[in-house]
Order: C-alpha cells, then structure tokens, then sequence
C-alpha cells in the first residue's frame, strides 16, 4: 500500500486547508485511517483517527477545528482543517492500518502564520 499525501502550505492564523492522503489500493481494504503531526522538536502525535465503520477521534487540541473524511471512489482520506493556529504548524502524515500491517504517507508540510 502506498500512499500519497498532499495538501499542505502556508496559511495566516484562521485560515483554512485540507489535506489529503490518497492511496494505491481501495481504501474499503483498509481498517483504521489516522492523521499525525509533527513539529520540530516535538513527538509526532496522534491529530485524527477513523475506522472502518466511521467512528472519529481527535486530540483534544483540533478538536471542534478539524474534520477527518474519507471519499471512496477517490481513495482518498482528507484532514480538513479550520481556524488554523501557529500551533498547528508540522509536517502531518497520514497512516493506513490494514489486517496488522502500518503505512505512512512522506509528509506534507503545513505552516502557520500569526
């Protein structure tokens, strides 16, 4: 499975973008769909999560902010994001968990301006 991520940028404090994170295979293949981050410095951290039967979860930080969704004849996964804060700067990854085995996607770069 690879996956493609895509949709990061440069944004003022308040603004808007989505990510995406598109994959090789169909994603009614995939189990659980999740959203990570990482900022210089830091540990990456969980953003979002999405299982196969649509259940959601989010760092309390997004939450409120953020929308995880999924498109299936896109094969995509997005991550909308609202109300952007320099906080929210990182590189987010996209992960695809299936039957045991974990993908990543190379990163896109999102940057905040205040």
């Amino acid at each position: 499975v690879q996956l493609q991520a895509s949709g990061g940028g440069l944004v003022q404090a308040g603004g808007s973008l989505r990510l995406s994170c598109t994959a090789s295979v169909s994603i009614y293949s995939i189990n659980t769909w999740a959203w990570y981050r990482q900022a210089p410095g830091k540990q990456r951290e969980l953003v979002a999560h999405i299982t196969a039967a649509g259940s959601t979860d989010y760092a309390d930080s997004v939450k409120g902010r953020f929308k995880i969704s999924r498109d299936y004849v896109k094969n995509t996964v997005f991550l909308q994001m609202n109300s952007l804060k320099p906080d929210d700067a990182a590189v987010y990854y996209c992960k695809a968990e299936k039957f045991g085995s974990v993908y990543w996607g190379q990163g896109t770069q999102v940057t905040v301006s205040s």
